[in-house]
């Protein structure tokens, strides 16, 4: 088992599988998480269960937050009860959130005047690479603090990388996200167009997905989509509070960024359709409904 007491703070979809890869390495692992039947799952599992953010600050070395969205990670982090009332000499707070690099900045200069060390550490790989401990992992905060997290991050993720300071980890997931994105667009223009065109999807996403055009949008959401299966392993509302993040910092730096706004547009469709909760191969909706054409029938 190892010495390095670990807190976790926030168990859905990704979370949940998060801190069991955790337990199963052999981390003694606290948890805590608004809804109660999920921490019940992981007391069951081998966790302690705390009462407050605080109480799991209190009795780990290292606090890992993954919530939803800036003022949740905020709220966790500096609110009533929050994780930086239960500092302790030498504490270390990785947040797998995907929030603001400008408000994890912030956060981390907030931290530091407490003498907390901080780094934001995004994931990617959806429900699956959590599940299966294969994350991608980007970080961003100091040397020293990356290197004694490592062995946590390894129990969670396959790639584990060191991207730079404070916010350059969120900045990386963004970019990871326009890249997921845009796949998901080619994706779910390639269906509409194959299913037009009369030819059978399933070879096509075969062969495409052997080639240059390979991407884990077509392995993975291809297939669901030809089926109908439009279940969330990442929701559209979720995404969508990405491609804000996206857009909003792209308007920091006065860039423009076009083909995100497309999708992000694209995507409020699927809101306006009451499909935010469906997954993000929803998107192929918003163009049947442009076009006409319904992929699979």
């Amino acid at each position: 088992m190892s010495e390095l007491k670990v807190g976790f703070i926030g168990l859905g979809i990704m979370g949940k599988p998060m801190s069991k890869n955790l337990v199963r390495a052999g981390f003694p692992v606290t948890v805590y998480n608004r809804s109660k039947p999920a921490v019940e799952e992981l007391v069951a599992f081998g966790a302690k269960a705390a009462g407050s953010c605080r109480e799991v600050a209190e009795q780990s070395d290292v606090v890992i937050t993954i919530v939803s969205d800036t003022p949740d990670v905020l709220q966790v982090m500096t609110g009533s009860g929050g994780v930086l009332e239960g500092t302790r000499e030498g504490l270390i707070c990785a947040d797998m959130s995907t929030i603001s690099p400008k408000a994890t900045r912030e956060l981390a200069e907030e931290a530091a005047r407490r003498g907390v060390e901080t780094l934001d550490a995004p994931v990617s790989g959806g429900e699956k690479g959590a599940i299966e401990g294969t994350l991608s992992i980007m970080v961003g905060g100091e040397q020293a603090a990356f290197e004694k997290c490592l062995p946590v991050f390894q129990a969670m993720g396959k790639k584990i990388v060191r991207i730079g300071g404070h916010g350059d980890g969120q900045t990386c997931k963004l970019c990871n996200q326009i890249v997921g994105a845009l796949n998901m667009l080619g994706l779910a223009e390639a269906l509409v167009f194959g299913q037009k065109s009369g030819i059978d999807l399933e070879k096509m996403l075969e062969v495409v997905g052997g080639g240059a055009a390979a991407s884990w949008a077509v392995q993975n959401l291809g297939p669901k989509v030809i089926k109908r299966d439009f279940e969330p392993g990442f929701m559209v509302t979720l995404q969508q509070k990405d491609m804000r993040l996206v857009l909003g910092a792209a308007e920091e730096i006065k860039l423009p960024t076009l083909a995100s706004g497309l999708v992000h547009q694209l995507w409020k469709q699927n809101e306006a359709d009451d499909q935010g909760r469906k997954g993000i191969q929803a998107l192929v909706l918003a163009l049947e409904k442009l076009t006409g054409v319904t992929v699979g029938e």
